[in-house]
């Protein structure tokens, strides 16, 4: 019985010792990334021409196609020309059937009409929502001669929580580049 008595108060006087402070969870923590405001540059192809962020820097750039790296925030935006040669239906399937491929691990693609009369530039631009490879995709068209698209890719898994951020900066940035095409 002393045996018993004498478990029961160490086990209450190690309780009162080690309860000093309560614990308390942490609050929630949202990660703040900010951005600088973008500074435009135009940038001129063979075939067309556009604003670009100067936070880009221009790679491979050949004839058909062109990189803008965003070494700061892992990603890239992949731009391609093609000649409209009677084949601007295939062109505009083809881009609008690679935009959707994504619908795999998207968990929403929204499709945005892109017209700018004055300078002949038509298309659209696909916003990708969810942990799918690409978080936009755009195609732009004069419907007679000149054809380009280009898509967005960060060079990390993608957790659309993390990248967020930089996609909604980076998806700002195409839709100048639409916005500011000129065919030459």
């Amino acid at each position: 019985m002393v045996r018993k008595m004498w478990i029961v108060l160490c086990a209450g006087f190690l309780t009162l010792l080690g309860c000093k402070e309560e614990t308390l969870p942490k609050p929630k923590a949202e990660l703040r990334l900010e951005y600088p405001e973008a500074q435009w540059d135009t940038l001129e192809t063979q075939r067309f021409m556009f604003l670009f962020n100067q936070m880009a820097s221009v790679k491979d750039q050949t004839t058909r196609s062109l990189t803008l790296d965003y070494p700061k925030m892992k990603g890239t935006i992949f731009l391609n020309y093609k000649k409209i040669d009677n084949n601007l239906e295939k062109l505009l399937i083809d881009a609008q059937k690679f935009s959707y491929e994504h619908s795999v691990k998207a968990d929403a693609i929204e499709p945005v009409e892109f017209q700018n009369e004055k300078a002949r530039v038509f298309g659209q631009f696909f916003s990708v929502s969810g942990d799918a490879a690409s978080q936009a995709q755009f195609y732009a068209t004069d419907s007679v001669e000149h054809f380009v698209t280009g898509s967005l890719y960060f060079y990390a898994k993608p957790n659309y929580d993390s990248i967020y951020p930089a996609a909604v900066y980076l998806q700002n940035d195409i839709l100048t580049i639409m916005e500011t095409l000129q065919w030459k």
